[in-house]
């Protein structure tokens, strides 16, 4: 080698060495590059305007290096602030140790020229308008303000973020605004989410122009009348399609066929009334979820569903009026993993056992309401070979046998939720369940279930580590409780309505993680002591209402748990005194103490969350406490059957009031006519038994919702108003359910569990003058009718035939004069009838029902003849004789009442129930009050958001 050579060589490798050593430099350097000054300055103007409670942005003080502070990311090259990231707020939301940021965006913010990623999500904004500025944000490719507080117009500024990839602008309220037109111009735009918006009127045909869209989420706004637009069938690059909950009607656009990348599908709980479900669905060969529940669609399930070979989601719920004939399509469907066909009729299906056998990849399996009963054990068999299935819900079937347990109890131990409620199953929890020890949940509740609780019990022991929901309420169960202290991870525990007796171990105090426990309706005895709630820190609910033991727990005594959802103590014996320790109870929404041997004035409650407050049938005295006004979000009162006296204290505040019974106490007073100006959504409205004077107030009129007005035996005067034909729901055909009340007939005082198809107006017992309207034969809805015991006077109204579903009237003990009206004749519902002891006469009209009531019924009426009294008539109708037998206060409830009450709450269900049903731990809870004759809640909740924002952070 040459000295020339070797002399280039030494300089290369030089130059290779110092070139490495500034490379070396410069990277060591770019670690130690803390953001520019400037904009740190920016970020503490923009952290002035914000309320930070929680301390959440202490980084933002502590640490002199803004690229270091919680939620910022800087480029490590040029020390540039390129992300502000707030997303941990949300957890914030959901959180009661953190309170979520709130205040205001400070055009500090526009210092961050380098900025292209901005979550401000889950601050409170104070329903301000976007600020203008943010479409300054020339950079910005990320802009997500989801659950933001926002209100008013979009600023159309923002139509200048032309490198906007993603735009949320979920859960804001941007009421009567239509969805921006120049999002069309953000053409980069590949995500675009709406949801929950309060976006209204057309979509904007300029969507179509954003042809990079692969996200598009309009779901949860109120596009009421509107097609699905057909331009969205353009947006070629479209993999995930939400439009769920967003009132679209009228067929789905065959041109959403065209969407040969579309991933997902949601067309949930819009009204495609008359509509079949698309069978172009079956050509999109890239689906993997469709979601197609509350759709309202009809006719057969299109066999083109089963091309759908990647499908991994198919929810097809609560379509009711789908008929499938034939589900051999869905034995193709070898990916999919999810599904729910829950009420559809599968009852005339036969092969269907034999599809879904071939879903070897199914993990759950929705089949509630679906007609079962007459599945047999040989049918079943296809379970064998879906080892893969966790989740089984069989709820609300009519099984008649309990073939379907050992059907279970083949399959294998992957099991973690099994929901069996609400059939007629008999026998015991099998043997085979002994092997399922994944078992997360199991819901047994409402069936004909008899065996020993302790050998269920025993049968569920592999499960003692997992098991967290135990439900075997209102069925046959029997014997002793066993200690449950093994099963440590119990959170829910239900066994009311069974046969269980003994006493109630104190081991149960040892459940630390137990949230729900609920004994009530067996014949439990013994001593209920502190001893029991020991370690039940995690307490929410307690129901041990309606058994045999005794309550001793000090007057001092301090429980180790807040209670936030129901206390039912019903019929336990915890007075005289009112027990201090659930005066401590602040967050509760439902308290039960009827029956509860409670005496003296009613104490302070420190909770004012309450939905429901049942004090019923105590001692309770003194004025009714004025502090119950201040519970807003109440929705059933019930203090009956006390010895409360006074005036009404002023509830105008509880707006949300759906049930007012102050039954059977000694309150005087005027009727309050704020009931009818404020309580409007009232459906029972119960002052029997009272002291109550002056007139009945016009504003009752105005509770348009009303089913049962009960205010008899006061001390009322003046006439009946004649706006009650005002009530609408006493007028027309409306659905409500879940409600109780009492009423008494021929006497007697008898409850009913529900109220549906009821509709009461009773009066009796006043001192009622004047007319009756004529108005009142509007109210083609009632059934039950009575106004007897006042002086009531004048004619019957002609048009009285109009009340074509009354079945009972009681009009007896007036000053009531003329003719019993011809259309009288039309009551083909009639079965209770009493007009005796008035000034009537005349012919009775004939009829069939109007005979067949015995003659007692029209005695006292010195002028009124024909069939059923003895006396004949004359030509004139005048009476040949009288008729002086003694009065028989009312008449037998009828058989068609029962019935028409049943028919009303099958027609109401769908009405008032539809959205409890799509989630299961509503569904149960609102069943479990109305089976066990309990008072429904109304609690008013934000769980819906909470899901779905949950699901737009997965």
């Amino acid at each position: 080698m040459s000295s020339g050579s070797m002399h280039s060589g030494l300089v290369g490798l030089v130059c290779l060495a110092i070139a490495s050593a500034i490379c070396c430099s410069s990277v060591g350097s770019s670690n130690n590059i803390m953001c520019l000054e400037s904009e740190r300055h920016a970020l503490l103007q923009f952290k002035q305007g914000l309320v930070d409670d929680s301390n959440a942005l202490a980084s933002w003080k502590s640490e002199k290096d803004c690229c270091k502070w919680r939620g910022i990311e800087c480029n490590n090259q040029t020390g540039h602030v390129t992300s502000l990231d707030f997303s941990f707020n949300y957890d914030a939301y959901f959180s009661s140790a953190e309170v979520p940021l709130s205040g205001e965006i400070s055009p500090s913010l526009l210092e961050l020229r380098y900025l292209n990623y901005l979550d401000l999500s889950s601050i409170d904004f104070g329903e301000n308008m976007i600020p203008k500025f943010i479409g300054s944000l020339s950079q910005l490719k990320q802009l997500k303000l989801a659950d933001a507080n926002f209100s008013g117009p979009v600023p159309p500024q923002l139509g200048n973020l032309s490198n906007l990839h993603t735009l949320d602008l979920s859960f804001n309220d941007f009421e009567g605004m239509m969805i921006p037109k120049f999002i069309g111009s953000l053409s980069q735009l590949k995500e675009l989410k709406l949801v929950y918006s309060n976006f209204s009127g057309p979509v904007p045909p300029q969507l179509g122009n954003v042809s990079n869209l692969h996200t598009l989420d309009l779901s949860s706004n109120d596009f009421e009348g509107m097609m699905i637009p057909k331009f969205i069938g353009s947006l070629s690059q479209l993999k995930e399609l939400k439009l769920a909950d967003a009132n679209f009607s009228g067929p789905v656009p065959p041109q959403l066929g065209n969407l040969s990348n579309l991933h997902t599908l949601d067309l949930s709980s819009n009204d495609f009334e008359g509509m079949m479900i698309p069978k172009f669905i079956g050509s999109l060969s890239q689906l993997k979820e469709l979601k197609l529940a509350y759709a309202n669609f009809s006719g057969p399930v299109p066999p083109q569903l089963g091309n759908l070979s990647n499908l991994h989601t198919l929810d097809l719920y609560s379509n009711q009026v789908v008929s499938p004939e034939n589900l051999e399509w869905l034995s193709h469907l070898s990916s999919l993993r999810y599904l729910n066909m829950s009420y559809l009729d599968l009852s005339k299906v036969v092969n269907w056992p034999q599809s879904l056998s071939k879903l070897t990849s199914l993990t759950e399996l929705r089949l509630s309401s679906c007609s079962l009963p007459g599945v047999n054990l040989k049918s079943l068999s296809f379970i064998n070979s879906s080892t893969s299935l966790q989740l089984l819900d069989l709820s609300f079937n009519s099984l008649l046998n309990s073939s379907i347990f050992y059907w279970i109890a083949n399959v294998s131990s992957n099991f973690v939720h099994i929901d069996l409620s609400y059939n007629q199953l008999e026998g015991g929890i099998p043997k085979g369940f002994e092997n399922l020890c994944s078992l997360e949940s199991l819901t047994l509740y409402r069936n004909q279930l008899s065996e020993n609780i302790q050998d269920s019990v025993k049968t569920l022991s592999c499960a003692e580590n997992t098991l967290d929901t135990l439900d075997l309420g209102a069925n046959r169960f029997w014997g002793y409780l066993p200690d449950l202290k093994r099963f440590s991870k119990l959170k829910v525990l239900y066994l009311d309505g069974n046969q269980l007796n003994g006493s109630v171990p104190a081991s149960v105090g040892q459940l630390s993680s137990l949230e729900t426990l609920s004994l009530s309706g067996n014949s439990l005895s013994g001593v209920i002591t502190e001893a029991h709630f020991l370690n039940l820190s995690r307490l929410q609910s307690l129901a041990v209402s309606n058994n045999r033991f005794s309550i001793n727990l000090s007057s001092d005594w301090n429980p180790p748990f807040q209670l936030t959802g129901w206390l039912d103590m019903s019929s336990c014996k915890v007075g005289p005194a009112f027990p201090k320790w659930i005066l401590r109870q602040t967050n509760l929404t439902y308290l039960s103490l009827s029956n509860a041997g409670l005496s003296g004035k009613l104490p302070n409650l420190s909770s004012t969350s309450l939905s429901l407050l049942n004090l019923g049938k105590n001692k309770l005295s003194g004025k009714i406490p004025s502090w119950l006004g201040n519970l807003q979000g109440i929705g059933i009162l019930r203090l009956h059957d006390n010895n409360f006296s006074g005036e009404l204290p002023s509830l105008e505040n509880c707006t949300g009031l759906l049930m007012v019974d102050l039954g059977n106490n000694k309150l005087s007073g005027k009727i309050p006519t704020w009931i009818g100006q404020s309580l409007t959504d009232l459906v029972i409205l119960r002052l029997r038994s009272n002291e109550f004077n002056g007139i009945i107030p016009f504003s009752l009129c105005n509770l348009a919702s009303i089913h049962v007005l009960d205010l008899s035996h006061n001390n009322i005067s003046g006439g009946l108003p004649h706006c009650f034909n005002n009530i609408t729901a006493l007028a027309h055909d409306s659905g409500v359910g879940g409600l109780i009340v009492e009423l008494v007939w021929k006497g007697i005082e008898i409850e009913f569990p529900n109220i549906t198809g009821l509709r009461s107006i009773d009066i009796s017992s006043n001192y009622l003058i004047g007319k009756i309207p004529q108005s009142i034969a509007n109210m083609t809805q009632l059934i039950s009718l009575n106004l007897s015991r006042n002086n009531l006077m004048g004619k019957l109204p002609e048009n009285f035939g109009n009340l074509k579903m009354l079945e009972s009237l009681d009009l007896s003990r007036n000053q009531i004069s003329g003719k019993i009206p011809a259309s009288f004749a039309s009551l083909n519902f009639l079965s209770v009838l009493d007009l005796s002891y008035n000034n009537l006469s005349g012919r009775i009209p004939t009829s069939t029902q109007l005979q067949s009531f015995d003659a007692s019924k029209y005695m006292g009426n010195h002028g009124l003849c024909g069939p059923p009294l003895t006396p004949n008539c004359s030509r004139d109708g005048a009476t040949q004789a009288d008729d002086n037998k003694e009065h028989d206060k009312d008449g037998l409830i009828s058989l068609g009442f029962f019935i028409s009450v049943v028919l009303g709450f099958v027609t109401g269900f769908w009405m008032v129930c539809g959205s409890l049903l799509l989630e299961t731990s509503y569904r149960y809870a609102y069943f479990r009050f109305l089976d066990n004759a309990k008072d429904w809640i109304f609690v008013k909740t934000s769980v819906y958001k909470a899901e779905v924002q949950r699901t737009l952070q997965r």
